[in-house]
């Protein structure tokens, strides 16, 4: 009798409010925590709860970095049985799932789901934090982590913390492994999705149709940035200044403006930077690379030959002063023009507080708290601080000016000089003095001016303890002490 009860209550059908059906008890129990949003299964690593307990130990691989389904083809290992079965779709040609809308066939059900969606345009998945919605459960999930900032996923090599697709392909970094391969030239790639992005350059294929303007794209990743600009979204948030941001990676490199972070190391001279782009522009000084040249005149550059720069040679200036008639072959130097009429000096320097107009100015300020001078001359045992001093000095060696002025022939070595030289043409004097009234054609004079209102005298000689207004005058003084004569 109890053998029969056993097998009535495995195959007994049990009902919930919702009309769902059950062949287990445990079936129903699990299903219930849908409704009422209890998760008893804890993670003792993290403070993440499941209603399930095959969820949690899914999730603790996450800690454990356990991988125990390896596929037989490649040997790639995967946390759960259901990523294993559908990576080796990629090891098969068969697409058995169809669109009923288009030709298009899916490796997955979920994929075709997914996709079925472009058609009918549902997007069931809606953030309850800004209200957008998605048509895919991994896209929402991702997009959530903007709002909890959450990255559990920690690179063992150099300790950034992701999400777990995106630690997976920077891993790729850290190793020279490129695994795929164009069929189109002898390109090879870390990961498939890059290397379908590019044989698209062979193709033409630009699957990735704007609504708005009609603009197509040739990856989905370009497709969502430019999607912003007709929206205005900008879903990444600074909670130091309050600033937001529609790129990802634009709001990383925002935020070490704010913490000083400076993950990226120079393997030839030590020196660290914010951003690793900058980085590989720095090793070029090392290497000697040049790899942009100017389609006018020839001349080679260690940075992209944007169309800016070519303006140089068409002498046109699109980018026109609100406040004055000056006009710019560029929009950042419009930007920084624009500081001397507001005086708005944002770059402060931790070490003396003094301000500057861009960050260059500030960077190349804090060399003077540093006595290292990384960048040394070939023609002489002469070393500086900035590789922008090293090239005018070397100007020295070489004779070179090649800053030419219009009004009078004269010529330059260094563009600074040039451009201070222009104003006694054009009697130009852009910086303001807000206490009298006085201008001035360059802003370290305006600078020393003002220090007579304010009687501010940051300069302080390190032998007596006296402060002067200018860093010249300290220089003169300190003589005093070494007796030194010039």
């Amino acid at each position: 009798f109890s053998e029969t009860r056993e097998k009535t209550h495995r195959t007994e059908r049990l009902q919930l409010e919702c009309d769902k059906y059950f062949s287990t008890k445990s079936n129903l129990d699990a299903h219930k925590r849908i409704h009422t949003g209890e998760r008893p299964h804890k993670c003792p690593h993290c403070e993440k709860s499941f209603s399930q307990g095959s969820h949690l130990k899914k999730h603790m691989r996450v800690h454990t970095n356990e991988r125990p389904y390896q596929c037989s083809e490649c040997g790639k290992t995967f946390k759960n049985s259901s990523s294993l079965k559908s990576h080796q779709n990629i090891h098969s040609d068969e697409k058995p799932f169809q669109c009923k809308h288009c030709d298009k066939r899916f490796c997955k059900q979920s994929h075709l789901n997914c996709h079925e969606r472009i058609h009918t345009g549902e997007k069931p998945y809606l953030c309850s934090y800004c209200g957008k919605s998605f048509s895919d459960p991994r896209t929402f999930f991702f997009h959530q982590r903007i709002h909890t900032g959450v990255k559990p996923h920690h690179c063992s090599v150099c300790g950034m913390s992701f999400n777990s697709s995106c630690l997976k392909s920077h891993q790729k970094i850290h190793s020279d492994e490129k695994l795929f391969q164009c069929k189109h030239c002898d390109k090879r790639f870390r990961q498939r999705s890059n290397l379908n992005y590019h044989e698209r350059i062979h193709t033409g294929e630009k699957p990735y149709l704007c609504s708005d303007c009609g603009k197509s794209f040739s990856d989905p990743r370009s497709f969502v940035f430019h999607k912003r600009v007709h929206t205005g979204e900008k879903p990444y948030h600074c909670s130091v200044c309050g600033k937001s941001f529609s790129k990802h990676n634009i709001f990383q490199n925002h935020k070490r403006t704010h913490t000083g972070e400076r993950p990226f190391k120079c393997s030839q001279c030590d020196k660290t930077f914010a951003r690793s782009d900058v980085l590989k522009v720095h090793q070029r000084v090392h290497t000697g690379e040049k790899p942009y040249s100017c389609s006018i005149c020839g001349e080679r550059f260690v940075f992209f030959i944007h169309s800016s720069l070519k303006r140089i040679h068409t002498g046109e200036r699109p980018y026109k002063c609100p406040h004055c008639e000056k006009g710019f072959s560029h929009g950042s130097h419009l930007k920084r023009h624009v500081r001397v009429h507001t005086n708005e000096r944002p770059y402060q320097c931790s070490e003396c507080g003094k301000t500057f107009i861009d960050s260059g100015s500030l960077k190349s300020h804090q060399n003077i708290h540093s006595d290292e001078k990384p960048y040394q001359c070939k023609h002489c045992d002469k070393r500086f601080r900035q590789i922008s001093h090293l090239n005018r000095h070397e100007r020295i060696h070489t004779g070179e000016k090649p800053y030419l002025c219009s009004d009078c022939g004269k010529s330059f070595s260094d563009p600074r000089s040039f451009v201070f030289h222009k104003q006694v043409h054009t009697g130009e004097k852009p910086c303001h003095c807000s206490f009298c009234g006085k201008n001035f054609s360059k802003h370290s004079t305006l600078q020393n001016h003002k220090r007579i209102h304010t009687g501010e005298r940051p300069f302080k000689c390190s032998q007596c303890d006296k402060t002067f207004a200018r860093s010249d005058v300290l220089k003169v003084h300190q003589r005093v002490h070494t007796g030194k004569k010039p």
